[in-house]
């Protein structure tokens, strides 16, 4: 799955370092960049990243306002230089907390978090679905397009498929 990223912080050196170590990063597409709070959110908004990459002290609105008000819609990567704003971070459901400079290794751990968040709970569509029935002591995965009938025993329901019950 790749992941679209938002990078915002103020200063150009600290966006530019991020680009550099995304462009190593495998499975994930640049969007945009923000220089502020208010252009962060938006840019988040209006591109709808998969993940954003947000410093927390920038002018205007700052990185925990932003990622309160996106409300868990994106998911956040703090990168700061900052950490003592790490409680506050997790608080307001952040994926992880980057300390600056940012290691490679690190920024690759916290893309795997965000994009592990982002994975369909669901089972693989392509599976077919399946039903888990007891038959005396033995549990059964049963393909429930071969159903034939359903009704209530004793307080059980009973499924008829393929010729049994």
């Amino acid at each position: 799955m790749t992941l679209r990223v938002l990078i915002a912080d103020d200063e150009a050196v600290a966006r530019q370092r991020l680009r550099r170590l995304l462009a190593s990063a495998p499975g994930t597409e640049i969007v945009g960049e923000a220089c502020d709070g208010a252009d962060a959110l938006e840019q988040a908004r209006q591109l709808a990243p998969d993940v954003i990459l947000l410093d927390i002290q920038m002018p205007g609105l700052d990185g925990l306002d932003v990622a309160r008000a996106l409300g868990g819609r994106v998911s956040v990567i703090f990168t700061t230089a900052h950490d003592q704003h790490a409680v506050a971070a997790f608080e307001a459901a952040a994926a992880d907390y980057l300390l600056k400079p940012v290691r490679p290794e690190r920024l690759i751990e916290a893309l795997d978090r965000a994009r592990a968040r982002r994975a369909p709970r669901a089972a693989d569509p392509a599976a077919p679905p399946r039903l888990c029935a007891r038959r005396g002591d033995v549990l059964e995965l049963l393909d429930p397009r071969e159903v034939s009938r359903l009704h209530a025993d004793a307080g059980h329901v009973v499924l008829t498929l393929r010729g049994r019950e």
